[in-house]
């Protein structure tokens, strides 16, 4: 692993064009040699849904890695567990199902006969691929995140821990640092050997499933998952110590011991910035007027962000009442596609936000009379 972290601009999901660019990257950035070797490609699907969605790696960045890798010798498996995994899943509407079709690359299904990793304090259940590949590539996504403020290459490997095993994570590390610190943990204990970055359309606002497609055009990669999340979010335009799993991982010093260490090859950072970026994390008068109040009420949960339901838009599909993790989410006894929330039991992790498809759940302040 170095420091090295090489950004390229790539206008559009053109396979040729990405497939060149990967190449570019992955040599500079001194990705490890695959020849002969097992490779795990893990994209991000956090829900199956359409590419343009922007809630995956897109699939024409999925098979430009395939490809890549076996040109240089590689048998490629790839796989991910999505929010709410079941026995058997393909990532049909993402395309990247198709991309494994095409290309022969063999897909994995985390679930069956997963096996440990010792992390620092626990021990968990992860896909059993992990220790059978000799190599395990990863392809997240540039995505905002609730919880987390931005999602990169540390947060990917979380896909890793297959089925409602994540969720029950959230009842056990129930606020944002505690979390974030369990995130590094499980990162530094699966730490795959190569990091790109789909930041080509990336998600602002709400995400990490109810933000915003918003072009970026950039493709990022390294061999440090930390050098790469903090470039990544700086172009993001965020602070990138704000970002909880940043200033964790930097602080142990395994990976980085300072931003300065970052060797950046690219376009002039300041350049690429995204100034006008929807960012998570909050800042300026509005905010500091709501920490004022906050630090003075006795019920601060009143004015914290929660989840909010959105009955019209409710199909009734479950998939919150199933991933939430404090069994906090019930469906009224009597009105169809209507979801309660017992707020007193709601840890704020917003995995209920996450898995919605049909943007019925909205992450907001709901203030008193509200």
């Amino acid at each position: 692993m170095n420091n090295k972290v090489i950004v390229r601009q790539c206008s559009e999901y053109n396979l040729n064009e990405v497939y060149d660019i990967i190449s570019d990257i992955y040599t500079g950035a001194g990705g490890p040699d695959v020849k002969g070797k097992k490779v795990l490609v893990k994209p991000n699907i956090l829900i199956d849904d359409y590419p343009d969605k922007c809630i995956s790696t897109h699939p024409v960045v999925v098979e430009a890695m395939i490809r890549y890798l076996q040109s240089k010798g590689a048998t490629v498996y790839a796989g991910d567990s999505p929010g709410v995994h079941k026995r058997g899943f393909l990532a049909i509407k993402s395309g990247i199902n198709e991309v494994c079709e095409k290309t022969g690359a063999v897909w994995v299904d985390f679930l069956k006969d997963p096996s440990e990793t010792k992390l620092q304090e626990v021990t968990m259940k992860t896909a059993s691929i992990v220790k059978e590949a000799d190599l395990i590539i990863s392809l997240p996504k540039l995505k905002n995140h609730e919880l987390v403020y931005f999602t990169g290459a540390i947060k990917n490997s979380f896909g890793l821990v297959p089925g409602f095993t994540k969720a029950r994570q959230h009842s056990m590390y129930k606020n944002r640092n505690s979390f974030s610190s369990f995130l590094v943990d499980l990162s530094e204990a699966i730490t795959p050997h190569f990091f790109l970055m789909d930041g080509i359309i990336a998600m602002e606002g709400r995400g990490p499933a109810q933000g915003t497609p918003v072009k970026t055009g950039l493709l990022l990669g390294s061999t440090n998952p930390l050098a790469l999340d903090i470039i990544a979010s700086i172009i993001a335009g965020y602070d990138p110590l704000v970002i909880p799993t940043n200033l964790i991982a930097l602080s142990r010093g395994k990976w980085l011991r300072s931003p300065d260490d970052i060797i950046y090859d690219g376009p002039d950072l300041v350049t690429i910035i995204k100034k006008d970026f929807k960012r998570i994390a909050e800042s300026g008068k509005k905010d500091i007027v709501i920490k004022f109040v906050l630090s003075r009420l006795r019920s601060v949960r009143r004015l914290q962000r929660r989840p909010v339901f959105l009955h019209n838009k409710c199909t009734g599909c479950l998939d919150c009442i199933k991933i939430c993790p404090q069994n906090a989410i019930t469906m009224h006894p009597t009105k169809n596609n209507r979801v309660v929330l017992t707020d007193s039991k709601c840890i704020r992790c917003f995995c209920c936000s996450e898995v919605c498809q049909y943007n019925a759940i909205d992450v907001r302040r709901k203030l008193l009379g509200a």
